[in-house]
């Protein structure tokens, strides 16, 4: 249980990144922390890790950039929550609701399972 939730972490934050970037043009901690909802200390640590993890880079101004492993991860993760919040709202539920159970539910998600969704609703 214990790598689930580390690995859902990783891939919230990694995709906290990516929104980030595509809202603002690029992200530093302090915004993702803000994005999250996160103290600026956890984000600190987070961003330690990625480091160590090869999944982001720390650039000019402190900005944070993925690198090529960190943003397949956070392109795959946002996709998932994407078309499962879209899903969620077809059948009626309402969107912060849909918001809340697409990004439990993007975490759980096997990939076959996501694939196969993917396929039914193409």
């Amino acid at each position: 249980m214990q790598d689930r939730r580390h690995n859902e972490s990783l891939e919230d934050y990694l995709e906290g990144i990516f929104i980030v970037n595509q809202q603002k043009g690029s992200c530093r901690s302090v915004d993702l922390a803000e994005e999250l909802g996160y103290t600026k200390a956890s984000v600190s640590i987070a961003v330690s890790k990625m480091k160590t993890d090869d999944l982001v880079r720390v650039g000019h101004a402190g900005k944070l950039e993925l690198t090529e492993k960190g943003r397949k991860i956070a392109e795959y993760t946002f996709q998932k929550h994407t078309l499962l919040k879209k899903l969620l709202c077809d059948i009626g539920v309402e969107e912060p609701q849909a918001e809340i159970e697409a990004c439990q539910i993007e975490h759980i998600i096997s990939d076959d399972t996501f694939q196969k969704l993917i396929a039914a609703t193409s």
